[in-house]
C-alpha cells in the first residue's frame, strides 16, 4: 500500500469481497542528496503524503498495515546497479528486476510468515490459471484489458511461484472506474492527481540530475563523431545519453537532425548519424526468463516484442540458446536501446523477455 489510489483501491475492494487484508508498504531507499523540495513531489511513492495516505486507507479498513524497511536492499539491488549499468553504456529499466527481486519476492516470504494465501497489488496486469492435458496447472501472464494502462512489461520477470499466488484486481478495470470507486469508498485523494513516474527513487521528471549526482567521478567530457569519425561536438558524460536521443546534442549547423546510434565506451565517444538512416535487423538478448512455458533451442519461434515500455510491437522470430537470444525482426526496426528489456508476447499472454545487449 503505497499510499496511491490504485493499492488504496485494491485494499477497498477486497475487504469488500469478503477477504481479510493485510496491508503491506514498503520503505524504499530515495535519495538523500536531492534538493529537500524536490523530495516532496506527489509522484513518488515515499513521500510523507503517501504515507499518511497509506495509513489512513488502513484505519479506515480497521486492517493492520506493516511497514517493511527495504531501505539497504533496494539501494544494493536496484539503484547501484542501476548506476553501474549506466557506467557500462546502457540505458537500464530497473523496474523489472524491482518488481521480481525486491517486491513480489518479499511480499511472497512475507505472507508465508503470516500465514496468507495471496498477496494482492495494484499493477494493471492479469493472472490466467490454466490446466495443461498432463493435469499440471500453469499461471499465465496478460496484459491489461486497458491497454493504456497495461504495466504487463515490467512484470514479465515474474514466475510461476509469483503468479501462483498473485492477485491484479485492477486487470479487467479502466483507470477512470478505479477512480470512481476510489470516491465510492472515500478514499482519500492528493489535491491534484498525478501519474507516478517510473522511476521512485529520485524525484525529478528524468534521470539526469540523479546521474550527475551519484557518477560525478565516472561523467567524462568526450567527442561526438560521425561514422565517419569527424568530430562534431562534445558530450559531457556518455551515462547522460541514450540511443536514438536527438535533443540536447547541442550540435548546430547541420542540416538533417542527428540521432545517437553507438557508444563507444572504451574511446569515450557518442557517434552519431542522420536521423532513421540507421535500422536494426534484430536485436541480441541475455538473461532471458519465461513466464510459464518455454520455446524449444536453436529453432525460430515467431512472436511479437516490444522493445520499451510504451513502443509498439513488432513481430518477429526468437531463437534461443541457453541464456541468451537473438530476436529477428520480420522488418527492420530503429536500432534498439542496450539496457532495456525486450518482452515476448504471444496474443494477451506475456511470454518472457531479457535485457538487449545490441
Amino acid at each position: 500500500m503505497s499510499g496511491g489510489v490504485d493499492s488504496s483501491a485494491v485494499a477497498h475492494l477486497l475487504a469488500a469481497q469478503g477477504h481479510e487484508v493485510i496491508g503491506v508498504r514498503f520503505a524504499l531507499w530515495s535519495d538523500p542528496e536531492a534538493a529537500p523540495l524536490a523530495r516532496l513531489l506527489p509522484t513518488k511513492c515515499c513521500t510523507t503524503q503517501n504515507i499518511n495516505r497509506a495509513n489512513a486507507v488502513a484505519k479506515q479498513l480497521h486492517i493492520p498495515l506493516h511497514v517493511i524497511d527495504l531501505t539497504d536492499d533496494f539501494k544494493r539491488t536496484v539503484v547501484d546497479e542501476y548506476l553501474e549499468a549506466h557506467k557500462k553504456g546502457l540505458t537500464p529499466n530497473p523496474c523489472v528486476g524491482c518488481n521480481r527481486r525486491i517486491k513480489f519476492d518479499r511480499l511472497i516470504k512475507l505472507a508465508d510468515k503470516l500465514g496468507c494465501q495471496k498477496i494482492a497489488t495494484g499493477h494493471y496486469a492479469r493472472v490466467l490459471e490454466k490446466v495443461l492435458p498432463d493435469g499440471k496447472r500453469v499461471f499465465l501472464l496478460l496484459q491489461a484489458t486497458d491497454s493504456t494502462k497495461d504495466q504487463s512489461y515490467y512484470l514479465h520477470g515474474l514466475g510461476q511461484k509469483h503468479l501462483s499466488r498473485t492477485f491484479f484486481p485492477l486487470g479487467t478495470m479502466k483507470k477512470s472506474a478505479v477512480m470512481d470507486i476510489a470516491k465510492v469508498f472515500g478514499i482519500p485523494l492528493p489535491d491534484h492527481y498525478l501519474q507516478s513516474q517510473d522511476l521512485c527513487f529520485f524525484p525529478e521528471k528524468t534521470p539526469d540530475a540523479f546521474l550527475r549526482r551519484h557518477l560525478k567521478k565516472s561523467l567524462k567530457p568526450g567527442k561526438i563523431a560521425d561514422r565517419s569519425g569527424k568530430v562534431l561536438g562534445t558530450h559531457e558524460g556518455l551515462a547522460l545519453y541514450t540511443i536514438g536521443q536527438r535533443r540536447g546534442l547541442k550540435i548546430g549547423g547541420q542540416k538533417i537532425p542527428l540521432e545517437i546510434v553507438a557508444k563507444d565506451v572504451k574511446a569515450n565517444r557518442l557517434i552519431v548519424a542522420p536521423k532513421g538512416t540507421e535500422t536494426a535487423a534484430s536485436a541480441s538478448i541475455t538473461g532471458m526468463r519465461f513466464v510459464s512455458w518455454q520455446p524449444e533451442e536453436n529453432i525460430a519461434v515467431p512472436f511479437e516484442c516490444r522493445l520499451r515500455s510504451l513502443s509498439d510491437r513488432v513481430s518477429g522470430k526468437l531463437k534461443l540458446s541457453g541464456k541468451k537470444a537473438v530476436f529477428v525482426f520480420d522488418e527492420p526496426q530503429p536500432l534498439p536501446t542496450p539496457g532495456q528489456s525486450l518482452v515476448l508476447y504471444r496474443g494477451e499472454e506475456v511470454v518472457g523477455g531479457g535485457i538487449i545487449i545490441r
